[in-house]
């Protein structure tokens, strides 16, 4: 803000009669217990209820029979150790592959650093879901591209296939395709901050550059190594969308399948909620780890102003490694869009690209014959305005409770907001499904329920982007507001939001985007009525209509490609930021 616009906020706070200003009654502390209740109703009603349900048997009396046959049925067992395979190999794989490649773009001087960087980065828009469809497309046994063209190479008859997506080692390749990108930045992220002091005192005594990197940089990096093992193995643990595209036509389940198909008919909430509860158990043991991992002392570099990044010099290895980077990407990246983009524009999605070949056919019934659509993209759009409106406003107040430390209390709220981190989206799924069709309150089936539903997912991430930026708006603007009469809440509106535009757009596109990709609530808690893009997705999956699900593959990315485009085009963010007083 600049110091006009301070002044003018300044004036508009002292024009209130000072004697009405001390009389009145600061509202800051209703609307803080306001908001730590709604925190409260957030995470633990449903969890209330997810274990409520776990604990009774089909007449409501207490009982352990749904986790007794939860550890004694066959059917139960299985899910949870291929579950528990599948995110172990995920974890090792994704970690082997990103570590090196963090190497090579955060500490060498291989050409096109940058680039590599931006296209992990753009990985992340890409739901995990929507390239598991993708990858269907690329080498399922029969249709898949990879399949088909591989069969007209060898002259080989039909039905015989190179890779099969629908197995394990499918679910583990995919998974991985996308788990990858997480493990990058933490590991790069950690190689960025670490100074070349100790690695050119070492390499000035005559190490060699392996030995370097064996004794120095690794040990420095070893806690984000490990914590971005873990967070591939979590983050593959809890999926849902991957799984249901890929191990279902397989015919074996992991455990969020397994969770979900206990609400099919007929359903039995109750051995639901109890497969829930050890997945959330596992889920904040491994997040309560990786947090005392990346908090660890164990490396510390100690001295003064630290030195730039020492980069090591590939010479004409420089493009070999390129070269792997870019092998690297094509499986997230651009095998997954190219086949998305042939899906959505071919008549025939074997036969190659060729003018015959091209259609229209696919947009036009999408957007016009395909009923579904507008219902599912006004929702998905609505859904995610309104979540991340109330998502941001909530998180904006909780930070600044939190950072300001503006009431007692406030480590409580802080705790609360970033709570629903460690509940998986299936398992708070299945919460609020028991939650909300109950009394007193029965949302189920109303766009409330999706709503509080995205809120809770998407807080954490939001309540923590607005808990840094506070750091860099000083207490002073604050101090002369509160000293002018002002309570916090008219300080926070009239100062402090305005000062933190960027964080608050950060946030606002943050939750936005998140709710565009969320699929595992979203399958327990959707009706007819409250469909959204993901789900439709997902059924057209079940159907096999793979050139309509391109085509709201794509204008999921496209939607979602344009809202982060806006915002950083805004007056005050992103790079048009760094150019303003």
């Amino acid at each position: 803000m600049s110091a006009e616009g301070l002044s003018a906020a300044a004036a508009r706070l002292s024009r209130a009669p000072r004697a009405r200003r001390l009389g009145r009654l600061d509202p800051s502390a209703f609307v803080f217990a306001i908001c730590a209740l709604i925190l409260l109703g957030l995470v633990g009603l449903p969890l209330f209820w997810l274990a409520v349900s776990a604990l009774t048997d089909k007449a409501g009396r207490p009982s352990l029979v749904n986790f007794e046959r939860l550890f004694t049925d066959p059917t139960l067992l299985a899910p949870l150790r291929i579950s528990l395979i599948v995110a172990s190999c995920v974890g090792s794989i994704s970690t082997l592959v990103a570590a090196p490649i963090a190497w090579i773009v955060a500490r060498s001087d291989m050409p096109g650093r940058g680039l590599i960087r931006v296209l992990i980065t753009a990985s992340f828009v890409t739901p995990p879901f929507l390239g598991a469809i993708a990858w269907e497309v690329l080498a399922a046994p029969n249709s898949g591209l990879i399949n088909v063209w591989y069969r007209a190479l060898n002259d080989l008859p039909p039905f015989v296939h190179f890779v099969d997506i629908y197995s394990i080692e499918g679910l583990i390749f995919v998974d991985c395709c996308y788990a990858f990108p997480f493990v990058f930045v933490l590991i790069a992220n950690a190689l960025d901050r670490i100074p070349a002091d100790m690695e050119d005192a070492a390499a000035v005594l005559g190490a060699p550059a392996w030995r370097i990197i064996a004794t120095i940089t690794l040990p420095l990096a070893l806690p984000a190594i490990l914590a971005g093992a873990l967070i591939a193995f979590l983050r593959s643990l809890t999926l849902f969308g991957t799984p249901a595209i890929l191990a279902l036509p397989a015919g074996f389940h992991t455990i969020t399948t397994k969770i979900w198909s206990l609400f099919q008919y007929p359903p039995n909430p109750g051995l639901a909620a109890a497969a829930s509860l050890p997945l959330l158990a596992a889920t904040v043991v491994l997040l309560k780890a990786q947090s005392w991992i990346l908090g660890r002392r164990g490396y510390v570099v100690l001295g003064g102003r630290a030195g730039s990044t020492r980069r090591v010099e590939l010479g004409h290895w420089g493009w070999a490694a390129l070269g792997l980077c870019l092998f690297v990407l094509c499986f997230p990246v651009f095998l997954p869009y190219f086949a998305l983009v042939k899906g959505a524009l071919t008549k025939t999605l074997a036969e190659p690209l060729s003018v015959e070949n091209l259609t229209l056919r696919h947009v036009r019934f999408v957007f016009f014959e395909f009923s579904p659509t507008r219902l599912a993209l006004r929702n998905t759009l609505l859904f995610a305005f309104v979540s991340a409106t109330l998502g941001t406003a909530l998180a904006l107040v909780v930070s600044y409770v939190a950072n300001r430390k503006a009431v007692f209390g406030h480590s409580v709220l802080g705790f609360l907001a970033t709570a629903p981190i460690a509940v998986p989206g299936i398992v708070l799924g299945v919460g609020m499904f028991i939650a909300y069709t109950r009394g007193p309150v029965v949302l189920y089936g109303t766009m409330w329920v999706m709503i509080i539903a995205y809120v809770t997912i998407e807080l954490p991430g939001a309540y923590q982007q607005l808990k840094s930026a506070f750091t860099g708006v000083a207490h002073e603007l604050e101090e002369a507001g509160r000293v002018l009469g002002a309570g916090r809440v008219r300080t926070l509106r009239d100062i402090t939001a305005p000062l933190l535009r960027t964080g608050v757009i950060t946030a606002w596109c943050f939750i936005f985007i998140g709710v565009m990709r969320e699929l595992s609530a979203a399958i327990m808690l959707f009706t007819a009525e409250t469909k959204v893009l993901p789900v439709v997705i997902y059924d057209l999956n079940e159907s096999g209509d793979l050139g309509a699900i391109s085509v709201l593959g794509l204008m999921l990315l496209l939607v979602t490609l344009a809202i982060t485009f806006v915002a950083n085009r805004l007056p005050g963010f992103g790079a048009s930021a760094t150019g303003t007083k």
